[in-house]
């Protein structure tokens, strides 16, 4: 970790303080200006999110480096296709989270709200000097200072879902952060050079509400050379992998394969956060049955190898917003590159490729009852033929097909510098 200037102003205490900006890099970075001709573009993508544990910016930053040498904006240490990061404090809110950034916010004084945001503060500071070819904001929370620090490059706006219900479950976000998003959305969208988001209906969304042509960069994973792996006779290996937090329901999961009959297993390989009252209900709900099994957490690369070993995978998420009914999420993805059928509670873009690829089953809805009823009558034949369907699907639907989208995106908004 380098230090160089420029630093950042706070107030503490009645005094200025001044506080030294981090740099990541491999050199210490100098004020540089756009490339010149013969050189290689210079590339700014910004996330406010841990950017090694963001699978979707990581394949985002790989393609950037193709084109370009790519300085990365987010918390967390540099991903590995990054010529130059900005580690932005793990401690500083994306959102004005502080007394005067709330305040903004409940009186809609949205503009001055922009640029309140104590990460966003510290990653302008950083950025004050530098010039770029090109910069990509990762959702509508990066757009201000995208613009910022385009100083007239172009910007490529890729939203990882529906700003304006990004956290609708929860009344705070709703009453002050939904009105910013959408404000947020309605002064940049139409400015940006390019706009892509994770699923056709969430696009068609941002055309109707935004007027933007929003293209499609899915959360697809690359392909991976698997094939489905053997059915065991008188079994059907169910598995389910990731975040556990009560509002993905998976007590449901469990209190299904409890009910169905004794072919059913249930393999959980989740991530708890620090909280391990979760876990504890979850084990606690299991009843100790030897067809359930707790797994540690597998890293996002070893996750198909890992699932490979089983026959279906298991999703129900109460569609209680927006994006949840529009969802097309890495977990549908992940599943496919394992080779492995795929059952999901109802969502209008999973449904569809469901149906289009034969991949596995389509929930109703969304109770223990309604995945027995679901899975109860499966033979052996139709298992085997999900995780077949997989296979030959595994190739349209990984990372290929929406890595070419980025590029053709790269290859217009380029051309212009």
């Amino acid at each position: 970790m380098l230090e160089w200037p420029p630093y950042r102003r706070e107030c503490a205490g009645g005094h200025v303080v001044l506080q030294l900006l981090t740099i990541s890099s491999g050199v210490v970075p100098q004020t540089q200006q756009p490339s010149s001709h013969g050189s290689r573009p210079r590339i700014l993508s910004i996330s406010f999110s841990p950017l090694t544990r963001d699978a979707r910016v990581l394949r985002q930053i790989a393609v950037l480096a193709e084109f370009g040498d790519v300085t990365t904006v987010g918390f967390g240490p540099a991903p590995a296709s990054a010529s130059t990061h900005i580690e932005v404090p793990a401690d500083l809110a994306s959102l004005p989270q502080t007394v005067t950034g709330v305040a903004r916010l409940a009186i809609r004084a949205h503009r001055s709200a922009e640029m309140a945001a104590p990460a966003l503060a510290y990653a302008r500071a950083a950025l004050a000097h530098e010039r770029f070819d090109l910069v990509v904001a990762n959702d509508a929370r990066a757009l201000p200072l995208a613009f910022e620090a385009a100083h007239g490059a172009p910007v490529w706006a890729d939203l990882h879902e529906w700003a304006p219900e990004e956290q609708s479950h929860i009344l705070s976000w709703r009453l002050l952060v939904a009105p910013f998003m959408t404000a947020l959305c309605r002064t940049y969208l139409p400015q940006c050079a390019a706009v892509t988001t994770v699923s056709p209906l969430i696009a068609d969304l941002y055309a109707e509400r935004f007027g933007v042509d929003a293209g499609v960069v899915r959360n697809a994973r690359p392909f991976e050379d698997l094939v489905p792996s053997p059915l065991v006779e008188g079994r059907v290996r169910l598995v389910h992998s990731g975040v556990a937090v009560p509002e993905r329901c998976i007590e449901t999961l469990i209190d299904a394969t409890l009910a169905l009959d004794e072919r059913f297993t249930l393999d959980l390989f989740l991530v708890f956060g620090d909280d391990d009252r979760y876990r504890r209900e979850l084990v606690q709900r299991a009843q100790g049955s030897e067809r359930i099994t707790f797994h540690d957490p597998v890293a996002p690369h070893d996750l198909p190898a890992a699932l490979n070993a089983y026959d279906l995978g298991v999703y129900l998420l109460k569609p209680t917003t927006t994006n949840h009914r529009f969802m097309l999420p890495n977990k549908f993805f992940d599943f496919v590159q394992s080779r492995i059928g795929v059952v999901f509670g109802h969502a209008v873009e999973i449904d569809h490729l469901i149906a289009e690829h034969g991949l596995g089953l389509t929930v109703s809805g969304f109770e223990s009852d309604d995945l027995v009823a679901a899975l109860s009558s499966l033979t052996a034949e139709q298992v085997a033929g999900f995780k077949s369907n997989s296979d030959i699907a595994a190739r349209a639907l990984s990372s290929e097909v929406d890595a070419e989208t980025q590029r053709e995106v790269l290859r217009r908004l380029l051309s212009r510098t």
